[in-house]
Parts: structure tokens; C-alpha cells; sequence
């Protein structure tokens, strides 16, 4: 199994509009094709204004292959082109198990 860690700066004020506009539009795609959700989080202490959310797959290809898929929806496509005026940055790594 690998873990994407996805990190998203948001502008200044816009967790709010991110996180309204991710549960109405994109959470219920994004799950459908990507599947396994860790978890979905947001910076309390430390470097401000970043979403950071965890996506389990059995194997790099895996993710490749959900990740086209997703891409290809045009419900995904239409939630990226709202909210991504509200991301400055962004940034994601792939981890793999120490063991």
C-alpha cells in the first residue's frame, strides 16, 4: 500500500468556501473513484490556510489509474474549475511503508 499526502494552501479566508464547496461537489466523486480516504484535514497550529488530506492505494499504478479515472468525470472537472481560484499552492508526495 501507498499513502498520498495531498497539501493545499488555501488564500486567506477561503476554508470556509473550500469546505463547503467540497462536501456539496467534489467529496462524493472524488470517494466514488479514489476509494480510500485516511483522512481529510486542516493546519490548527503551524503554517496557516492548508488542507491536507491522506489517499490509500494498493500500488503507484493504482493511483494512476483511479486518478484518470477521476479526471475524466466531468462532475470532477467541474468542481476543479470552481474551487481551484481559492488555492494558492499545492503540493503532494507519495509515501511508501518503512516496513
Amino acid at each position: 500500500m501507498i499513502i498520498e499526502e495531498r497539501i493545499y494552501t488555501l488564500k486567506i479566508g477561503a476554508l470556509k468556501d473550500y469546505r463547503d464547496l467540497y462536501l456539496a461537489e467534489g467529496m462524493d466523486v472524488q470517494k466514488s473513484i479514489l476509494g480510500n480516504l485516511i483522512g481529510y484535514y486542516f493546519t490548527d497550529i503551524g503554517t496557516q490556510n492548508q488542507v491536507v488530506h491522506l489517499w490509500g492505494y494498493e500500488s503507484f499504478e493504482d493511483r494512476e489509474t483511479r486518478r484518470a479515472t477521476l479526471f475524466s468525470d466531468p462532475g470532477w472537472l467541474s468542481y476543479i474549475s470552481k474551487v481551484a481560484p481559492l488555492i494558492e499552492r499545492q503540493e503532494n508526495r507519495i509515501l511508501k511503508p518503512l516496513f
